[in-house]
């Protein structure tokens, strides 16, 4: 374990600064608008406007990550995070706050593609699943870290949100200083998504659909606890009894995952997502249990995006890593945008329950579209490629098919059979000198009466085992 995670050791220290200060800044954000008198509307939109700028950074930052290397890159990507976050406190209106998330949003689509892209540099198709698995896991346990710092101060007062600005500020020093080489610099900037699909369709509308319910997950589930009865503190809680299940399944999913299809894995997450959140949306609880539905919905829909990626690094080159990771977070990105936008107008009209019907939904176009690719892989395995009989006789001649004993096969075919031939008489064997008569008939020998006949056991007789040129068939019959 040390070996395949010793060279990013100081990447994944970096990550937990940072993903904690994201923590609590996603749970802060929502409860500090809905104190300010922020419509459920407003608080859907300011988590779209993140995930706007999500998008456009997939688009741009690859192009800096080029220019300046990867470590350069995360530094100066991790400063705008920290400036937007001490901005929120001192403008409180809404469409002040979508620019800054729309900023925040583009800053973190570059930080989590150098991240991504560092890692798979660093693992192979053996180790993929265990490296992306610790680093979710890592994610996770900071995500709840943050989300607990929630309780240490008021939310409507600025040390909280001073607080997550230290935290990001750290996050640069581990990378900053490692000794650990990054990655070559890469050749290509571009994003071909058509490409991507085509290697790997089940990875890139995993990433679209699970964008959409993470998404509408992190903007609105402190929303869903404060509408079910919850305290600032409760909804908190809740947050993070489901992140830290996302955490805990990771490992042994990771697992799993590089000895089984990676596909299958999430199919059946898909499955007990969808029944949890079901459950979620429907069933009144209180605090504990909230939390502990949250615990399995957490466990099994969490872990899904790392299960998709790692699917996705598997079929593309290891140079077209920042392509790949870019394409992965773009179409994240695009669903986080729509996501948070649909379930808000869902929970405006029927109710905090409506986030988890909608992503019960979500999951189960996921779950359809896995299910319809993998039965194509199968019916292209279970197809095999007709043959025709290997011939055994002399080049020329084909033998003569045994017969049929039963039907046959719709994916077996033979060679049409050719007509009969009649038998053609064969000619007497010469005689020996002396014995030919004038007329140039043979003549019989004593006690004769006819022509001599062949020998049964000659194998030039019609009727043997392989056909002569006389019988009229060649490999074309």
């Amino acid at each position: 374990m040390s070996q395949t995670l010793g060279p990013v050791a100081a990447l994944l220290l970096g990550v937990f600064f940072l993903v904690t200060g994201s923590g609590l800044q996603n749970t802060l954000l929502p409860l500090r608008g809905a104190f300010e008198g922020f419509s459920a509307i407003n608080l859907g939109i300011l988590g779209s406007s993140y995930y706007l700028g999500f998008v456009v950074g997939c688009l741009v930052v690859p192009h800096l990550v080029r220019r300046s290397g990867h470590i350069r890159a995360f530094a100066a990507l991790t400063s705008g995070v920290v400036a937007t976050m001490i901005a929120h406190p001192v403008f409180i209106d809404p469409i002040f706050w979508f620019v800054l998330r729309a900023i925040t949003g583009f800053c973190f689509a570059g930080l989590y593609l150098v991240i991504e892209s560092w890692l798979n540099d660093r693992a192979t198709n053996q180790t993929r699943g265990f490296v992306m698995s610790a680093y979710v896991m890592v994610d996770y346990a900071a995500l709840t870290a943050g989300q607990m710092m929630i309780t240490l101060y008021p939310v409507r007062g600025f040390e909280l949100f001073s607080l997550a600005a230290i935290l990001f500020s750290l996050a640069t020093l581990p990378v900053a200083i490692t000794s650990a080489g990054q990655p070559a610099p890469i050749e290509t900037a571009r994003i071909r998504l058509v490409r991507l699909f085509r290697a790997a369709p089940v990875a890139m509308v995993g990433c679209f659909v699970i964008g959409l319910t993470n998404g509408s997950l992190w903007s609105l589930g402190p929303i869903f606890g404060i509408g079910r009865g919850l305290t600032a503190d409760g909804a908190a809680t809740f947050m993070s009894a489901v992140v830290v299940a996302g955490a805990l399944a990771q490992w042994p999913i990771g697992f799993l995952s590089d000895r089984m299809d990676r596909r299958r894995i999430l199919g059946a997450l898909t499955v007990g997502a969808m029944l949890s959140g079901l459950a979620l949306g429907a069933l009144q609880f209180d605090l504990v249990g909230l939390s502990v539905l949250g615990l399995f919905y957490g466990a099994l829909s969490l872990p899904a995006y790392s299960l998709a990626a790692a699917h996705a690094y598997d079929r593309t080159p290891a140079s077209d890593a920042v392509e790949t990771a870019a394409g992965l977070l773009l179409l994240y990105g695009i669903g986080s945008v729509i996501g948070p936008a649909l379930a808000s107008l869902g929970m405006q009209h029927y109710g905090p329950g409506a986030l988890f019907y909608f992503t019960s939904g979500a999951f189960v176009l996921l779950l359809l579209f896995v299910v319809w690719r993998m039965s194509l892989r199968e019916k292209e395995r279970t197809v095999e490629p007709m043959s025709e009989p290997m011939a055994s006789a002399p080049t020329g001649t084909v033998p003569r098919p045994e017969p049929e004993l039963g039907p046959v096969s719709r994916f077996r075919r033979w060679r049409r059979p050719a007509p009969p031939v009649k038998p053609q008489p064969r000619p007497a064997p010469p005689l020996p000198s002396g014995k030919l008569l004038s007329a140039g008939k043979p003549r019989l020998e004593a006690g004769t009466t006819g022509p001599a006949k062949p020998d049964a056991t000659d194998t030039d007789a019609p009727g043997g085992d392989f056909p002569t040129e006389q019988d009229g068939r060649s490999d074309g019959a």
